[in-house]
């Protein structure tokens, strides 16, 4: 398993599992309630056992946009390396 910022754009991958400890931790960066951006992002469809595509992934810039489903997900690089994923072939 591999954190999902660390994907390349083109690659798939199913969803393994997210941190919830780490996702329910305090944030110093963005000062949000981290138990409302796990909901927001399972709302989203990021859940465990679905398949996400990397559109797009600038390991210099801070933000991933992935493929969800039928949907585009935008998310930032911290977020997205605490989701790890299992590439699929």
């Amino acid at each position: 398993m591999i954190p999902l910022g660390l994907l390349s754009a083109g690659e798939q991958a199913e969803v393994m599992e997210t941190r919830m400890e780490e996702l329910l931790s305090p944030c110093s960066k963005c000062k949000c309630n981290r138990p409302e951006c796990f909901s927001r992002i399972e709302d989203m469809g990021l859940r465990v056992g679905k398949t996400v595509e990397i559109l797009n992934n600038h390991r210099t810039q801070g933000v991933l946009l992935v493929k969800v489903d039928d949907s585009r997900i935008a998310l930032n690089r911290g977020m997205a390396m605490k989701i790890m994923v299992r590439r699929k072939d």
